[in-house]
């Protein structure tokens, strides 16, 4: 009988691991790929998208064509591991002998009073549709989150609306991941486009006119763009999968769940350890988890173990708006190196170059997966 691999979510990891297994299993599998839109959304530009820029559409029917895998455009609503199915809405259930669990994260909407009802978002692109949709009639925008995705978002705002006044607020230093040397580059840059940076100041509320932050103070705006933060569906966790703190699932090195050795997580939903720390929410780590957890499925498919995987990191690369960008590179485990860092012009190139790349690894994924490292 086939082996049915069937995997949630066509994401930067679960695009891959789809097209991986189908090609490392060939006939030996049947593989499944299902997906709440018919589209693969490139999350890292979304904060272009929301400051009113062009994505290239790109239907996953034709990233898919050739590679024998089947699309279904559904939203998976649960998960019975036991008995190996998913429940997708409309009450159809789809069994598997493997499944490659690759639902990603959104937004965390939930972290203080107010964002979920006053707040936008640019964690999927309908979000950040919404957001540019309504920037032609807004005065000031205020981004909440200090991290790679407030800087991004920030930046691109203040840089293709510059009557916009743009305020960004974080509970923590800007850009607290990065050394000390980029982070000054960033505070520069930032002065350079006009944007007024908040660092620790923690916000206690969101409101329809902007923020109250946990000092007491008010911080007016017409609206506030939500990236402090991301979380995972409560699916894994609802199915009793073995989950972190977090909703992540526990996976062991050939990442597969720890108490279901059939699932295999990948991306944003799964937590590998890396230098003693779980891997980071990002493309940089869901890309070859998910091409690794393609290739632990073809093997689980023909009745063999799969190898282990050692995820490391190369760099942190942050676009600042459409002319500057920084490119922070660090060690493998994650952690800066503090002179090494690229910026201005060569580091708009290097950053534009890897966003593409992540698109050719979606159309090619056994081309990257010789070349990814951390990849085995």
């Amino acid at each position: 009988m086939t082996h049915r691999i069937v995997v949630l979510g066509a994401g930067y990891a679960g695009l891959g691991a789809a097209k991986r297994a189908a090609a490392a299993a060939g006939q030996d599998a049947k593989v499944t790929l299902v997906n709440a839109s018919g589209r693969f959304v490139e999350r890292v530009r979304l904060h272009q998208l929301a400051s009113g820029q062009r994505l290239t559409d790109l239907p996953l029917t034709g990233l898919l064509d050739g590679t024998g895998v089947d699309l279904v455009v559904a939203r998976a609503t649960g998960l019975d591991p036991d008995a190996r199915k998913v429940r997708l809405d409309g009450g159809v259930d789809l069994g598997y002998d493997t499944l490659v669990y690759a639902l990603g994260s959104t937004a965390d909407l939930d972290a203080v009073p107010g964002v979920r009802e006053h707040a936008f978002s640019v964690a999927d692109a309908a979000d950040a549709e919404h957001l540019r949709d309504r920037l032609p009639g807004l005065g000031s925008v205020t981004v909440v989150g200090g991290g790679l995705t407030g800087i991004e978002t920030a930046a691109e705002l203040a840089e293709t609306r510059p009557g916009l006044r743009v305020d960004l607020v974080t509970a923590e230093p800007l850009g607290v991941s990065l050394g000390p040397r980029a982070r000054r580059y960033l505070h520069r840059t930032f002065e350079r486009l006009g944007v007024a940076v908040h660092e620790n100041a923690p916000v206690a509320k969101v409101a329809a006119d902007g923020l109250l932050l946990e000092d007491g103070r008010d911080l007016p705006a017409d609206a506030v763009v939500w990236t402090a933060g991301f979380r995972v569906p409560r699916l894994a966790a609802e199915a009793g999968l073995g989950v972190d703190g977090h909703g992540r699932v526990r996976i062991d090195r050939t990442l597969r769940a720890q108490t279901h050795p059939d699932v295999i997580a990948v991306g944003d939903s799964a937590t590998l350890p890396v230098g003693g720390r779980a891997s980071r929410m990002s493309c940089q780590a869901g890309l070859p988890m998910g091409l690794h957890g393609g290739k632990a499925a073809a093997a689980l498919a023909r009745g063999r173990e799969p190898e282990r995987m050692t995820l490391r990191y190369i760099s942190q690369c942050v676009s600042l708006g459409r002319r500057d960008a920084l490119v922070q590179f660090s060690r493998f485990d994650d952690t800066p190196i503090e002179r090494a860092v690229l910026t201005g012009r060569a580091a708009v190139r290097t950053k534009e170059l890897v966003v593409r790349g992540t698109v050719f690894a979606m159309r090619r994924p056994g081309v990257v997966a010789r070349a990814v490292p951390g990849v085995r």
